[in-house]
């Protein structure tokens, strides 16, 4: 893990926080679009067997989280948020700076089973579109059907946006998505989404 005082964004270069903060409230209450990146958040990879009892107490103890078995789902609790990958995979999302400890703790308790955790808040940041033209806005680089009849809050997947890899999930009716993406391909995604929403009034959030 990268120590906190030398932690740099992924999409520094881009200076979101001033130019949230040169923002009027009347821009920020009239726009289309809300932007922004939700960078160094704790991110842990887990994989184990959801059909084995055992995996699944270790993991509601060491975390307070039932894991999500239906595909594509997102379940919450408190500060923590795990998604589903895969049939054996999930990521567990949480504020930054709780990564050691908890995979701390799911490590000890997952201890004598086929399962893992492991650290991979490092590899990817979270980048916000929200607002009446997010879906219309990724729409233009994304094969998913995201009418709300097929994907809406508490869904997520892996997919592809812009010829980047990404993890979606949608975190309100607004509708509000978290794209979390590679650092590789960050600065690649927020030029494209910036693009795509040139016709829209835009404003950055932090």
């Amino acid at each position: 893990m990268v120590e906190s005082y030398r932690r740099r964004s992924p999409l520094a270069s881009f200076g979101l926080p001033a130019r949230a903060a040169a923002q009027s409230p009347e821009a920020v209450a009239d726009a289309d679009l809300q932007l922004g990146e939700r960078p160094h958040r704790c991110q842990i990879n887990l994989r184990g067997n959801p059909q084995d009892g055992r995996f699944l107490e270790a993991v509601r103890n060491a975390a307070g989280l039932a894991l999500p078995t239906e595909p594509n789902r997102v379940a919450a609790a408190g500060e923590l948020k795990a998604l589903w990958l895969g049939p054996d995979e999930w990521l567990i999302l949480g504020p930054g700076g709780r990564e050691t400890e908890l995979v701390g703790t799911l490590a000890r308790g997952l201890q004598g089973q086929h399962a893992g955790a492991t650290d991979v808040s490092e590899a990817r940041t979270w980048i916000l579109v929200a607002g009446g033209r997010a879906r219309a806005l990724l729409a233009r680089g994304i094969p998913l059907d995201l009418h709300p009849r097929e994907f809406r809050p508490g869904h997520c997947a892996q997919t592809g946006l812009a010829g980047a890899n990404i993890i979606l999930q949608q975190t309100d009716d607004r509708p509000s998505y978290e794209i979390g993406v590679t650092n590789s391909f960050a600065d690649h995604l927020w030029h494209w989404l910036e693009r795509g929403a040139i016709d829209y009034r835009v404003a950055i959030s932090v």
